[in-house]
């Protein structure tokens, strides 16, 4: 189906015939959201603040970057964090599942595994978005939950609603699923509270967040690193399991490493024979890939851990919301 993703972004006419599906998806949509409001379906709210990150597209948008940066921002300001997520590519045959940094990514997940290892902040798995909320609250004193990808999850009433964006894929052809990406109609964006462009925007007063890592770590032995630019002029083998692999690929060559990419679907379930490539050059991957293959780690293998940067205006925000929810 690769080649129906790829239409969504090029100048393609190959979706055409898809577009009365996505109009009845668009109508769905539209009667599923009115009936949440409408108390037809029924809603859960929580008794403490709950901040949804989420995007309108399909595929990785660079949520887990920024839930691990919220999650951060939040024990800074002196809050109590918990972490509720849906857990794709886990395949756990019990639910609510608590996730920690010693939990296995085959059963929650790559994304719960990697943020219960950042942020050391409680993390629930569950399909059930109201679910892991009350076993989060149940299990641990937490005073906000973070709910990752979550928008569209209406079942689990939210204070604060947070959308990423791919500043370089955007909205594709704008169509709703099948023809487009679009999980929701393009409106949906004058509804949140904020919207962040991972990477540059071309357009005015949008709010970015830049990516960056500062050392390659061995996944192997964790203790070792190496320097941003160590494998500058070095062939290397790029792999990603990510959203958007492209990306990340882009990244390494900008810094001038000649790269063999090796792209796997969202949260792959990684094999050691995916990664036999019979020579001995490094092989590169993001973070996320990593944690899933920690079990066959060889001295060969380098993950880029990353950090988020925020415009300075976007917390002090949230914080403000929380506030008055809290003198509400």
């Amino acid at each position: 189906m690769r080649w129906l993703t790829d239409s969504w972004y090029q100048s393609s006419t190959q979706y055409w015939f898809l577009l009365p599906l996505s109009w009845l998806y668009r109508l769905v949509v539209i009667m599923r959201k009115w009936a949440y409001r409408s108390g037809i379906f029924t809603t859960h709210k929580m008794p403490v603040p709950v901040i949804v990150v989420g995007n309108v597209t399909v595929g990785g948008t660079g949520k887990t970057p920024f839930v691990i940066w919220l999650a951060e921002q939040l024990l800074a300001a002196g809050y109590k964090p918990g972490i509720i997520s849906r857990g794709y590519g886990g395949n756990s045959r019990k639910y609510p599942l608590d996730v920690d940094k010693n939990s296995d990514a085959k059963h929650c997940g790559d994304e719960p595994l990697l943020m219960a290892r950042r942020t050391a902040c409680p993390v629930v798995v569950d399909p059930d978005r109201p679910q892991a909320a009350i076993h989060l609250l149940s299990q641990n004193h937490c005073d906000v939950i973070i709910s990752d990808d979550g928008l569209q999850h209406y079942a689990l009433e939210r204070d604060i609603e947070i959308i990423i964006v791919d500043s370089v894929r955007r909205f594709g052809n704008k169509h709703c699923l099948p023809a487009g990406p679009l999980r929701e109609p393009l409106s949906r964006l004058n509804s949140v509270d904020f919207i962040i462009y991972n990477g540059k925007s071309d357009e005015h007063n949008t709010i970015s967040m830049q990516l960056s890592g500062s050392a390659w770590t061995n996944l192997l032995d964790p203790s070792l690193k190496q320097a941003l630019n160590s494998f500058s002029h070095s062939e290397v083998h790029a792999v990603a399991g990510i959203g958007h692999p492209k990306r990340f690929f882009d990244s390494l060559a900008a810094a001038e490493i000649i790269v063999h990419p090796h792209a796997f679907t969202d949260h792959h379930d990684y094999l050691p024979t995916d990664l036999e490539f019979y020579d001995d050059l490094p092989i590169l991957m993001t973070e996320k890939d990593a944690v899933k293959c920690q079990s066959f780690a060889h001295k060969n293998m380098w993950y880029l851990p990353v950090e988020a940067t925020i415009d300075s205006s976007v917390f002090p925000a949230i914080h403000q919301t929380l506030k008055e929810l809290s003198n509400g």
